[in-house]
């Protein structure tokens, strides 16, 4: 889970592979017999697929897996404390990812294509809820692991019995709607709420989960719009929720409709007491984007509030923080010249920083069976994360994350306020 805010590292071909690094291994490293696809004694191999040309999405999304390929070399070539050994028990982390230009036919094609040609081991952080549900019966069926799905979607954990190898990441979003609702009914109790919502699967998560969050409060809703996905145009939408006399809008949006609904906005002279931004926009780079906007403008989104749960690394606050610094020293020195204020190479990271371990808990020779079996015992802080939050699952608990805080746009960064909130 954007417009023309980031450096594009989108390149023109809708097939593009990065990779590394090597070639493929055909036989397995103990046994000789035929590999565990995408195993050999020297490589794991593993891949994705997400937006890197051609949609608006690629400029904003094409960092995650870059970042994620700067953690895996850092990682290939750092010697591990624990066995001595590069990589990940010695073997070097291969990372293939396709271009599949936003759409979920391209993300089947290119899935098959790591799985069919490249013999991936597992899929790994593919982008998209519309796109992961379209490989998802796909990749059960061949029983192969689709983890750390990049999709805060609810049904990567509510669905875990019916799709076993599929798991999600990052903090779901009835979770973090929920957590929404609950902020405004307590310190807004006589709020009167717009809410504008993505007229799908994404924008219905959380659109329940305000709802439930503000229980009783429910009545504080005056004004109920969505938009399609197509869209072009918000006015007639935003127009009904200036006339309910909403003090407090609430968007559940995707980042490019969230830039064109605040610029309805500020044209149509509304602007709330209180704005809430969905976290899939409140990326710093988005926000930084509209605030230099002539369309928006930095005082519309002056105290908007949105949620977190990883570290924001260009606040002062994490200015001595050993995990950020690290980060900007293997970007510098993996990613010569790419903009590392740019928060989805750092999303990038502390998904990567989960991969490996995953692998480390898959074992020593391992299987996609064990894999997909370690993805249901994580018990671990990711030091990417803010303080508190922890990565947990087990046979019973399919959200790896799902803890948070509230963040608050001050003077051109988010910054954290409240308590740690637990979402599950």
């Amino acid at each position: 889970m954007r417009k023309a805010l980031f450096t594009t590292i989108a390149v023109a071909a809708s097939a593009l592979v990065v990779t590394l690094p090597g070639a493929l291994a055909k036989t397995n490293a103990t046994s000789g017999t035929a590999a565990t696809p995408g195993v050999s004694k020297t490589l794991i191999t593993i891949g994705g697929t997400f937006p890197l040309s051609l949609s608006p999405a690629a400029t904003l999304y094409a960092p995650i897996p870059r970042g994620m390929q700067i953690y895996f070399s850092w990682v290939n070539s750092r010697i591990n404390k624990g066995d001595r050994k590069r990589g990940v028990y010695g073997r070097q982390i291969r990372w293939k990812y396709y271009d599949d230009e936003y759409n979920p036919a391209k993300t089947v094609q290119f899935t098959n294509q790591l799985l069919l040609q490249d013999k991936v081991f597992a899929i790994v952080g593919s982008l998209g809820t519309e796109h992961n549900q379209a490989i998802r019966p796909m990749l059960n069926q061949r029983k192969v692991p689709q983890i750390l799905v990049s999709s805060g979607a609810s049904e990567w954990g509510t669905k875990a019995k019916q799709f076993p190898w599929t798991n999600g990441w990052q903090p779901d979003y009835v979770s973090e709607g929920r957590a929404y609702g609950q902020w405004i009914a307590k310190n807004a109790p006589n709020a009167k709420i717009a809410i504008f919502y993505q007229n799908d699967d994404y924008g219905k998560d959380y659109l329940s989960g305000v709802k439930a969050g503000l229980g009783a409060k429910r009545s504080l809703i005056v004004s109920e719009q969505s938009y399609e996905a197509t869209d072009t145009s918000y006015a007639s939408q935003i127009a009904r929720q200036k006339a309910s006399g909403a003090d407090t809008w609430v968007l559940l949006t995707t980042p490019t409709p969230t830039g064109r609904a605040l610029g309805t906005a500020r044209a149509l002279a509304w602007k709330p007491d209180t704005l809430v931004i969905n976290s899939v926009s409140a990326a710093d780079t988005v926000m930084r984007g509209l605030a230099a906007s002539s369309a928006v403008g930095a005082n519309f989104i002056e105290g908007a509030v949105s949620t977190a749960y990883l570290k924001n690394a260009t606040n002062p606050t994490y200015a001595k923080d050993a995990w950020v610094r690290n980060y900007y020293r293997i970007m510098a020195k993996y990613g010569p010249g790419l903009d590392a204020r740019n928060g989805f190479y750092y999303y990038g990271f502390a998904k990567a920083y989960d991969v490996v371990r995953l692998l480390y808990l898959a074992g020593k020779n391992p299987t996609r069976a064990s894999l997909i079996a370690a993805t249901r015992k994580m018990n671990w802080v990711n030091p990417y994360t803010i303080k508190g939050v922890r990565v947990t699952t087990s046979r019973s608990d399919h959200f790896p994350l799902s803890q948070f805080k509230l963040i608050r746009w001050r003077n051109g960064s988010w910054s954290e306020f409240g308590p740690l909130i637990k979402g599950r």
